[in-house]
């Protein structure tokens, strides 16, 4: 059976995704600055050097992150414009950029649960609580934890499923 293309048809797919993460891209351009701004504000406060464990060790790397943060969601963001547009490269360097948000979600997903792991466990430890007050606090943490790595698994899905659709033949004839 001969498979027919709506030539100049534009999928209101392509549209919503690329509306969608223009709008995703500027909020997480802005949160990333003010959070970079936050942290500029801290490391001016106190010393990172001087700061114990964890704390300092987010304070140094926190602006290197955000930054990195800054410049993915700006690529996104012209991407999505060039989506829009139906241009070729940004089709493809918007597929580029969701594998990179799927390996950024699944290794977030080990961070979390490795931050998770370093406040709550000596939290547990020094805190006089009753063997029922711990049991549910333990309860709570791994409701957490399961929750957490569900919602990183149905994001990724969700990305796998846009890149799968983006890459259809029908949607690539928009691009051609």
């Amino acid at each position: 059976m001969p498979q027919t293309y709506n030539v100049g048809s534009r999928s209101r797919f392509v549209n919503f995704i690329a509306w969608m993460f223009i709008l995703l891209g500027a909020f997480a351009c802005e949160w990333a600055l003010i959070q970079n701004a936050t942290q500029s504000w801290t490391a001016l406060a106190a010393d990172p050097a001087t700061l114990p464990g964890l704390t300092g060790f987010l304070t140094r790397h926190a602006p290197w992150v955000f930054s990195a943060a800054v410049a993915l969601s700006l690529a996104t963001m012209v991407c999505a414009a060039g989506l829009l547009r139906r241009i070729e490269w940004a089709r493809r360097v918007f597929i580029g950029l969701l594998m990179v948000a799927i390996a950024a979600d699944l290794a977030g997903l080990w961070l979390q649960q490795e931050f998770l792991h370093l406040l709550v466990d000596p939290a547990l430890q020094h805190t006089a609580l009753t063997q029922p007050a711990a049991e549910l606090f333990g309860g709570v943490v791994t409701v957490a934890r399961v929750l957490a790595g569900l919602l990183t698994l149905v994001a990724s899905l969700a990305l796998a499923a846009i890149i799968r659709r983006l890459m259809s033949p029908s949607v690539r004839q928009e691009f051609a």
